[in-house]
């Protein structure tokens, strides 16, 4: 079931982008088959596990390197999240996974890249985003900047998007292409998602300055305003939008795209908020299209009506998370799988590509494959 029912990848367990990559291409059908290491914890709440297979492999051992290789010959598709040069010294490399496997999409997730001068270099979300330029831009109006969690290094410039590369180089291969390497950088991913701002920059429309611009508080009509007891997020960029909040909260729309009028627009928006309650503006703007919400808290965005009504949130194994996204009407997602134990499909996973009994068995008993 799924849109990426039939293709088949190899994950050689990591943390965050890779993870999460691995998570999309199984939620919308992929078989995915996790490589974990022996002793791994068992996490039944770790979202990022779920919907695949798991094998338990000790890389330091050469028997354990031959499975990984096994394993890859008749995948479309290999994942790994590690420093530049760790899976060439294991003999996992792209040159002998692409000889043996010439169709292979073999997919490299790193912070940094696979080249130049930071790429031995550790770091995480923060980092790749602060030299993207990114996170720079993210921040109110003197202020420190913001890190937005993990949210745009990590999982949107990373796994997401060497999700999609996987996929476009799949096709390319069943296409009558040849396999190949990709290296998606997370502070490459994180400057591409910021796209629309270097557009903005370049024709004028945005300074190189926190809280200033139409996108990043400096505007009155994007920005987030403190009730009694909670915070509602306003979005109306748009004349007809801003008009019609004005008018419901009792101003003049005037000058909405001056800035040397935002600050006493802002304390003006602020000042009004904070009379009343968060349930309370929610009535005032229930009937109205003018791009106000609350903001909620995870708990509260789960139990949503509008998520309930079309299933944005799921619960296997009672742990609440994201449903998978986006839909396809023709082949949809199927509910995610809890993710089982480290090593727990071992046996099935190497019968499948052939592997007896009596070889899976032995390699179990010397340790090869473990849980």
């Amino acid at each position: 079931m799924g849109a990426l029912s039939g293709v088949r990848i190899i994950e050689l367990a990591g943390i965050g982008p890779a993870p999460f990559c691995g998570m999309m291409l199984a939620d919308h059908g992929a078989e995915v088959i996790r490589v974990d290491r022996p002793g791994a914890p068992d996490d039944p709440a770790d979202v990022l596990r779920r919907g695949r297979r798991s094998i338990a492999l000790d890389l330091k051992d050469p028997r354990a390197i031959a499975i990984v290789r096994d394993l890859a010959r008749d995948a479309d598709g290999v994942i790994e999240g590690f420093r530049p040069g760790v899976m060439e010294r294991l003999g996992l490399g792209p040159e002998v996974l692409l000889a043996d496997n010439p169709k292979l999409a073999y997919g490299r997730m790193t912070g940094w890249g696979q080249t130049g001068p930071l790429a031995h270099l550790a770091g995480h979300d923060i980092n790749y985003l602060a030299i993207s330029g990114t996170l720079g831009a993210i921040g109110r109006k003197g202020e420190a900047p913001v890190p937005p969690l993990t949210l745009v290094a990590d999982f949107g410039g990373g796994g997401m998007l060497l999700a999609f590369a996987m996929t476009a180089a799949i096709l390319h291969a069943r296409g009558g292409g040849e396999g190949q390497v990709i290296d998606c950088a997370m502070t490459e991913g994180s400057a591409l998602l910021a796209a629309m701002i270097w557009g903005f920059r370049a024709n004028g429309r945005w300074r190189d300055e926190r809280g200033a611009n139409i996108l990043d508080t400096g505007a009155p009509f994007y920005d987030t305003y403190r009730c009694k007891d909670g915070y509602v997020a306003v979005g109306a960029i748009e004349p007809q939008f801003y008009a019609g909040l004005c008018a419901r909260l009792g101003f003049a729309a005037e000058a909405q795209f001056d800035p040397a009028g935002w600050p006493a627009r802002k304390a003006e928006f602020a000042a009004l908020f904070a009379t009343r309650t968060r349930a309370e503006w929610e009535e005032v703007f229930a009937d109205a299209d003018l791009c106000l919400a609350p903001v909620l808290t995870f708990a509260e965005a789960a139990a949503h009506p509008h998520a309930a009504a079309r299933g944005s949130f799921t619960a296997p194994g009672g742990v609440v998370q994201p449903a998978p996204a986006p839909r396809f009407s023709a082949t949809p997602a199927g509910e995610p799988e809890t993710p089982g134990a480290p090593g727990a499909d071992a046996a099935a996973v190497l019968r499948a590509i052939g592997y007896d009994e009596a070889r899976i068995a032995a390699l179990a008993e010397q340790g090869v494959i473990g849980r």
